[in-house]
């Protein structure tokens, strides 16, 4: 049976909608060593619609020479989840139509190792609602951006328990949360 674990980067107030404001911050190597480590065990990828149709083009044609995490996004499987067809292509993607608990727990019931997912924050949103998430990798950068759209959805409640803390020589803090206990 596989796990889910996403990874998000949101800034201190929540918002992850354009992820354009980490670009000020640099990418301390040992956030990267921390993101191989989460996808490391991956042997799938989940993704929402819009999220697919924004990494489709931008690591399709990638290779290991530009990013050494383009083997994993182009050679591993890629389910997307949308009601709509994506507009864009992308080489060992499944289309799992609209969101659908059953669909993922059975995903997740036939996948060996970890269900990878970035961004996406609809589909996981759904995903913690619905008790399937297994570990929420948030990178919170040291802003706050003050408009967006937040991560988590006002009136809510998303209990969590913490896993583990890193921080980051660029003020970026990694949570992993999980499930909390019942």
């Amino acid at each position: 049976m596989g796990s889910i674990a996403v990874h998000e980067f949101i800034a201190l107030d929540g918002m992850y909608d354009d992820p354009s404001f980490t670009v000020a911050y640099g990418f301390d190597p040992k956030m990267g060593e921390t993101l191989g480590a989460i996808t490391g065990d991956a042997t799938a990828i989940l993704l929402g619609r819009n999220t697919f149709e924004m990494f489709a083009p931008a690591w399709s044609t990638r290779t290991v020479d530009d990013d050494p995490g383009a083997p994993f996004f182009n050679e591993t499987t890629k389910y997307i989840v949308g009601s709509q067809e994506p507009k864009e292509e992308w080489a060992n993607s499944v289309r799992l139509g609209a969101y659908d608990a059953d669909v993922i727990r059975k995903l997740k019931d036939e996948t060996e190792g970890t269900i990878y997912i970035s961004g996406s924050g609809t589909l996981v949103r759904a995903l913690l609602r619905d008790g399937l998430v297994d570990h929420l990798h948030l990178f919170v950068y040291p802003i706050a951006l003050g408009t967006g759209e937040r991560f988590f959805v006002d009136g809510e409640q998303t209990p969590l328990a913490l896993l583990s803390t890193d921080v980051y020589d660029n003020g970026v803090v990694h949570l992993d949360y999980g499930p909390a206990a019942s």
